[in-house]
Protein backbone atom coordinates (compact mmCIF):
# COMPACT_ATOMS: atom_id res chain seq x y z
CA UNK A 1 0.00 0.00 0.00
CA UNK A 2 1.62 3.58 -0.98
CA UNK A 3 1.85 6.20 1.72
CA UNK A 4 0.15 9.03 1.96
CA UNK A 5 2.11 12.12 1.39
CA UNK A 6 3.29 14.16 3.70
CA UNK A 7 0.82 16.69 3.53
CA UNK A 8 -2.59 17.06 1.37
CA UNK A 9 -2.16 17.77 -2.24
CA UNK A 10 -5.35 20.04 -3.06
CA UNK A 11 -7.86 22.39 -1.67
CA UNK A 12 -6.68 25.32 0.46
CA UNK A 13 -4.14 23.48 3.21
CA UNK A 14 -1.97 22.21 -0.02
CA UNK A 15 1.58 24.17 -0.35
CA UNK A 16 1.69 26.06 -2.64
CA UNK A 17 5.24 25.53 -5.40
CA UNK A 18 7.51 28.12 -4.34
CA UNK A 19 9.27 30.09 -6.79
CA UNK A 20 12.67 28.99 -5.84
CA UNK A 21 14.00 26.69 -2.88
CA UNK A 22 17.24 27.40 -0.91
CA UNK A 23 19.61 24.51 1.09
CA UNK A 24 20.57 26.90 4.05
CA UNK A 25 23.65 25.87 5.97
CA UNK A 26 23.05 26.55 9.74
CA UNK A 27 26.24 27.27 12.03
CA UNK A 28 26.62 24.11 13.00
CA UNK A 29 26.74 22.72 9.31
CA UNK A 30 23.16 21.76 9.47
CA UNK A 31 20.94 22.27 6.28
CA UNK A 32 17.90 23.43 6.77
CA UNK A 33 15.69 23.51 3.56
CA UNK A 34 13.89 26.99 2.53
CA UNK A 35 11.36 27.97 0.26
CA UNK A 36 10.86 31.85 -1.39
CA UNK A 37 7.17 32.55 -2.76
CA UNK A 38 5.97 35.35 -3.98
CA UNK A 39 7.28 38.41 -5.93
CA UNK A 40 11.30 39.43 -5.04
CA UNK A 41 10.93 42.96 -4.74
CA UNK A 42 7.63 42.84 -2.49
CA UNK A 43 7.71 43.49 1.57
CA UNK A 44 9.41 40.25 2.88
CA UNK A 45 7.90 38.19 5.58
CA UNK A 46 9.65 35.34 7.21
CA UNK A 47 7.96 32.26 8.75
CA UNK A 48 9.23 29.43 11.39
CA UNK A 49 6.73 26.48 12.15
CA UNK A 50 6.67 24.53 15.47
CA UNK A 51 6.83 21.70 17.34
CA UNK A 52 6.61 18.43 14.45
CA UNK A 53 5.53 20.62 12.09
CA UNK A 54 6.50 21.69 8.27
CA UNK A 55 6.36 24.58 5.57
CA UNK A 56 3.32 22.93 4.74
CA UNK A 57 1.74 23.82 7.88
CA UNK A 58 1.76 27.94 7.06
CA UNK A 59 -0.02 26.58 3.38
CA UNK A 60 -3.18 28.97 3.82
CA UNK A 61 -1.21 31.66 5.29
CA UNK A 62 1.81 31.75 2.00
CA UNK A 63 -1.52 31.70 0.05
CA UNK A 64 -2.58 34.70 1.92
CA UNK A 65 0.27 36.69 1.63
CA UNK A 66 2.40 35.79 -1.45
CA UNK A 67 0.19 37.98 -4.11
CA UNK A 68 2.14 40.70 -2.65
CA UNK A 69 4.58 39.81 -0.60
CA UNK A 70 7.81 37.99 -0.54
CA UNK A 71 7.00 34.80 1.50
CA UNK A 72 9.97 32.83 2.97
CA UNK A 73 9.04 29.63 4.84
CA UNK A 74 11.75 26.89 6.23
CA UNK A 75 11.91 23.30 7.53
CA UNK A 76 12.88 23.76 11.16
CA UNK A 77 15.95 20.96 11.41
CA UNK A 78 14.63 17.48 11.33
CA UNK A 79 11.28 18.18 10.38
CA UNK A 80 9.57 18.49 6.97
CA UNK A 81 12.53 18.35 4.11
CA UNK A 82 15.70 19.43 6.83
CA UNK A 83 17.68 16.50 7.67
CA UNK A 84 17.47 16.11 11.65
CA UNK A 85 20.54 16.31 13.78
CA UNK A 86 22.38 14.34 15.87
CA UNK A 87 21.13 15.00 19.73
CA UNK A 88 23.40 17.75 20.78
CA UNK A 89 21.98 19.47 17.62
CA UNK A 90 18.67 20.03 19.81
CA UNK A 91 18.68 23.18 21.36
CA UNK A 92 16.79 26.61 21.32
CA UNK A 93 20.55 27.86 20.68
CA UNK A 94 20.54 25.73 17.35
CA UNK A 95 16.62 27.39 16.92
CA UNK A 96 18.30 30.81 16.55
CA UNK A 97 21.06 29.91 14.88
CA UNK A 98 18.85 28.50 11.86
CA UNK A 99 16.98 31.07 11.76
CA UNK A 100 19.65 33.75 11.44
CA UNK A 101 20.97 31.52 9.11
CA UNK A 102 17.64 31.67 7.10
CA UNK A 103 17.44 35.28 7.63
CA UNK A 104 20.74 35.68 5.78
CA UNK A 105 20.16 33.39 2.92
CA UNK A 106 17.12 34.45 1.61
CA UNK A 107 17.29 38.14 2.28
CA UNK A 108 18.83 40.90 -0.17
CA UNK A 109 21.90 42.83 1.06
CA UNK A 110 19.87 45.84 2.98
CA UNK A 111 16.51 43.98 3.34
CA UNK A 112 14.66 43.63 6.40
CA UNK A 113 11.60 41.02 6.75
CA UNK A 114 8.29 40.90 9.23
CA UNK A 115 8.93 37.31 11.06
CA UNK A 116 5.81 35.58 12.26
CA UNK A 117 6.63 32.35 14.23
CA UNK A 118 3.89 29.48 15.16
CA UNK A 119 4.53 27.52 18.88
CA UNK A 120 8.24 26.55 18.64
CA UNK A 121 8.91 28.77 15.34
CA UNK A 122 7.49 31.86 18.24
CA UNK A 123 10.25 30.20 20.37
CA UNK A 124 12.56 30.22 17.73
CA UNK A 125 12.05 34.25 17.54
CA UNK A 126 12.60 34.84 21.35
CA UNK A 127 15.17 32.90 21.17
CA UNK A 128 17.20 34.29 18.63
CA UNK A 129 16.21 38.20 20.18
CA UNK A 130 19.73 39.06 21.15
CA UNK A 131 21.63 38.08 17.97
CA UNK A 132 22.84 40.78 15.70
CA UNK A 133 21.43 39.43 12.99
CA UNK A 134 17.95 39.10 14.03
CA UNK A 135 18.23 42.74 15.24
CA UNK A 136 19.74 43.58 11.45
CA UNK A 137 16.97 41.63 9.66
CA UNK A 138 13.69 42.11 11.25
CA UNK A 139 10.99 45.08 11.11
CA UNK A 140 8.66 43.81 13.36
CA UNK A 141 7.40 40.08 14.55
CA UNK A 142 3.85 38.02 15.40
CA UNK A 143 4.42 35.39 18.05
CA UNK A 144 1.22 32.51 17.09
CA UNK A 145 0.22 30.28 19.63
CA UNK A 146 3.47 30.39 21.87
CA UNK A 147 4.54 30.33 25.54
CA UNK A 148 7.96 31.40 27.02
CA UNK A 149 8.05 28.74 29.80
CA UNK A 150 6.68 26.20 32.23
CA UNK A 151 5.15 24.35 29.36
CA UNK A 152 4.37 20.85 31.25
CA UNK A 153 2.79 22.52 33.91
CA UNK A 154 0.24 24.87 32.33
CA UNK A 155 -0.76 23.01 29.16
CA UNK A 156 -4.26 21.50 29.56
CA UNK A 157 -4.41 18.20 27.11
CA UNK A 158 -4.56 16.33 30.53
CA UNK A 159 -6.79 18.48 32.14
CA UNK A 160 -5.59 17.19 35.78
CA UNK A 161 -6.50 18.60 39.11
CA UNK A 162 -3.10 17.82 40.44
CA UNK A 163 0.13 20.13 39.02
CA UNK A 164 2.54 17.64 39.66
CA UNK A 165 0.32 15.39 37.87
CA UNK A 166 -0.43 17.40 34.99
CA UNK A 167 2.93 18.81 35.00
CA UNK A 168 4.27 14.53 34.60
CA UNK A 169 1.50 13.61 32.16
CA UNK A 170 2.94 16.55 29.83
CA UNK A 171 6.11 16.12 30.22
CA UNK A 172 6.14 12.03 29.07
CA UNK A 173 3.93 13.31 25.98
CA UNK A 174 6.55 16.07 25.25
CA UNK A 175 9.32 13.32 25.57
CA UNK A 176 7.48 10.46 23.91
CA UNK A 177 9.23 8.52 20.94
CA UNK A 178 5.86 6.07 20.76
CA UNK A 179 4.99 6.18 17.03
CA UNK A 180 1.51 7.96 16.19
CA UNK A 181 0.91 5.57 13.81
CA UNK A 182 -1.33 5.33 11.19
CA UNK A 183 -4.32 8.46 10.29
CA UNK A 184 -7.26 7.21 11.35
CA UNK A 185 -10.80 8.53 12.56
CA UNK A 186 -8.98 7.35 16.40
CA UNK A 187 -5.83 9.36 15.63
CA UNK A 188 -7.65 12.40 13.91
CA UNK A 189 -9.84 12.48 16.82
CA UNK A 190 -7.32 12.87 19.41
CA UNK A 191 -5.01 14.96 17.26
CA UNK A 192 -8.12 17.29 17.66
CA UNK A 193 -8.69 17.44 21.13
CA UNK A 194 -5.06 18.29 21.42
CA UNK A 195 -4.21 20.48 19.22
CA UNK A 196 -7.19 22.28 17.48
CA UNK A 197 -10.47 23.93 19.13
CA UNK A 198 -14.05 22.34 18.47
CA UNK A 199 -14.85 24.18 15.27
CA UNK A 200 -11.79 23.18 13.43
CA UNK A 201 -12.91 21.21 10.03
CA UNK A 202 -12.66 17.91 8.49
CA UNK A 203 -10.32 19.52 6.12
CA UNK A 204 -7.95 21.10 8.80
CA UNK A 205 -7.95 18.00 10.80
CA UNK A 206 -6.84 16.02 7.79
CA UNK A 207 -3.86 18.66 6.76
CA UNK A 208 -2.73 19.18 10.15
CA UNK A 209 -2.96 15.09 11.03
CA UNK A 210 -0.98 14.46 7.51
CA UNK A 211 2.14 16.96 8.35
CA UNK A 212 2.10 15.78 12.58
CA UNK A 213 2.10 12.39 11.63
CA UNK A 214 4.93 12.43 8.94
CA UNK A 215 7.35 14.07 12.16
CA UNK A 216 9.75 10.87 12.42
CA UNK A 217 8.95 9.66 15.90
CA UNK A 218 12.96 10.35 17.43
CA UNK A 219 12.62 14.33 16.34
CA UNK A 220 9.61 14.37 18.17
CA UNK A 221 11.00 13.33 21.70
CA UNK A 222 14.31 15.08 21.11
CA UNK A 223 12.89 18.52 20.41
CA UNK A 224 9.96 17.43 22.83
CA UNK A 225 12.62 17.63 25.45
CA UNK A 226 13.71 20.80 24.82
CA UNK A 227 10.42 22.17 25.09
CA UNK A 228 10.14 20.28 28.18
CA UNK A 229 12.78 22.45 29.61
CA UNK A 230 11.96 25.71 27.85
CA UNK A 231 12.83 28.89 29.70
CA UNK A 232 12.78 32.11 27.31
CA UNK A 233 10.81 34.14 29.21
CA UNK A 234 14.15 36.62 29.36
CA UNK A 235 14.33 36.21 25.74
CA UNK A 236 10.94 37.36 25.40
CA UNK A 237 11.86 40.60 27.45
CA UNK A 238 15.11 41.12 25.12
CA UNK A 239 12.99 41.27 22.11
CA UNK A 240 13.57 45.06 21.12
CA UNK A 241 10.94 44.67 18.26
CA UNK A 242 7.57 45.73 17.45
CA UNK A 243 6.40 42.06 18.61
CA UNK A 244 2.71 41.14 18.40
CA UNK A 245 1.06 37.86 20.03
CA UNK A 246 -1.99 36.01 18.62
CA UNK A 247 -3.42 32.93 20.97
CA UNK A 248 -6.69 30.98 20.61
CA UNK A 249 -8.91 30.78 23.28
CA UNK A 250 -9.17 26.82 23.26
CA UNK A 251 -5.67 26.41 22.46
CA UNK A 252 -4.36 23.42 25.20
CA UNK A 253 -0.43 23.04 24.14
CA UNK A 254 0.07 26.68 24.82
CA UNK A 255 -2.80 28.36 26.58
CA UNK A 256 -4.09 32.25 27.20
CA UNK A 257 -1.64 32.29 30.21
CA UNK A 258 1.30 31.71 27.78
CA UNK A 259 -0.03 34.41 25.78
CA UNK A 260 -0.59 36.97 28.54
CA UNK A 261 2.62 36.56 29.88
CA UNK A 262 4.64 37.10 26.61
CA UNK A 263 2.45 40.45 27.01
CA UNK A 264 3.54 41.44 30.48
CA UNK A 265 7.45 41.23 29.33
CA UNK A 266 7.90 42.22 25.64
CA UNK A 267 9.74 45.36 25.51
CA UNK A 268 7.82 46.88 22.52
CA UNK A 269 4.52 44.82 22.69
CA UNK A 270 1.75 45.53 19.93
CA UNK A 271 -1.07 43.71 21.25
CA UNK A 272 -2.75 40.41 21.91
CA UNK A 273 -5.10 38.98 19.60
CA UNK A 274 -7.29 36.62 20.94
CA UNK A 275 -8.94 34.25 18.70
CA UNK A 276 -12.55 32.57 19.93
CA UNK A 277 -12.86 29.27 19.92
CA UNK A 278 -9.69 28.39 17.97
CA UNK A 279 -6.87 26.03 19.38
CA UNK A 280 -3.48 26.05 18.81
CA UNK A 281 -2.68 25.28 15.22
CA UNK A 282 -4.47 28.92 14.49
CA UNK A 283 -2.51 29.71 10.69
CA UNK A 284 -4.75 26.52 9.71
CA UNK A 285 -7.40 27.16 11.69
CA UNK A 286 -7.71 30.93 10.81
CA UNK A 287 -5.22 32.00 8.27
CA UNK A 288 -7.39 35.04 7.33
CA UNK A 289 -6.58 36.04 11.08
CA UNK A 290 -2.56 34.88 11.51
CA UNK A 291 -1.76 36.53 7.52
CA UNK A 292 -4.14 40.09 8.88
CA UNK A 293 -1.58 40.43 11.37
CA UNK A 294 1.23 40.14 9.34
CA UNK A 295 0.00 42.53 6.89
CA UNK A 296 -0.22 45.28 9.68
CA UNK A 297 2.82 44.46 11.14
CA UNK A 298 4.46 44.80 7.03
CA UNK A 299 2.55 48.36 7.09
CA UNK A 300 3.31 49.66 9.82
CA UNK A 301 7.04 48.78 10.22
CA UNK A 302 8.55 47.39 6.99
CA UNK A 303 8.89 50.29 5.31
CA UNK A 304 9.71 49.44 1.10
CA UNK A 305 12.11 52.39 -0.69
CA UNK A 306 10.38 55.59 -0.92
CA UNK A 307 7.68 55.13 0.97
CA UNK A 308 6.87 57.64 3.69
CA UNK A 309 6.90 55.94 7.46
CA UNK A 310 2.99 56.27 8.59
CA UNK A 311 2.62 57.23 12.46
CA UNK A 312 2.88 54.11 14.68
CA UNK A 313 0.15 52.61 16.20
CA UNK A 314 1.48 53.15 19.76
CA UNK A 315 4.61 53.97 21.32
CA UNK A 316 6.75 51.30 22.90
CA UNK A 317 6.34 50.07 26.66
CA UNK A 318 9.90 51.85 27.74
CA UNK A 319 8.57 54.81 26.12
CA UNK A 320 5.10 54.99 27.60
CA UNK A 321 6.84 54.42 30.96
CA UNK A 322 9.02 56.90 30.60
CA UNK A 323 6.69 59.13 29.74
CA UNK A 324 4.37 58.27 32.90
CA UNK A 325 7.14 58.60 34.88
CA UNK A 326 7.80 62.10 33.70
CA UNK A 327 4.24 63.26 34.24
CA UNK A 328 4.70 61.65 37.68
CA UNK A 329 7.55 64.05 38.41
CA UNK A 330 6.09 67.22 37.52
CA UNK A 331 2.51 66.58 39.02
Amino acid sequence: MSRRPAHVTTGPYAPPVPRTTRTVTSADGARVYAEIHGPESAPAVVLAHGWTCSTAFWAPVVRELAADHKVVVYDQRGHGRSPAAGPAGHSTHALADDLVAVLEATLEDGERAVLGGHSMGGMTIMAAAERPQLRARAAAALLCSTGSADLPAESRVFPLRSPGGRRRAHRLMLRSRAPLGPISPLTRSALKYATMGPGATTEQVEACARIVHACPSAVRARWGAVLDGLELTGGAGRLELPTAVLAGTADRLTPLVQARRLASVLPDFRGLTELPGRGHMTPVEDPGAVSGRLRALVRDHLRTAGTPPAATAEPPRATRQKKEQQKEGTA
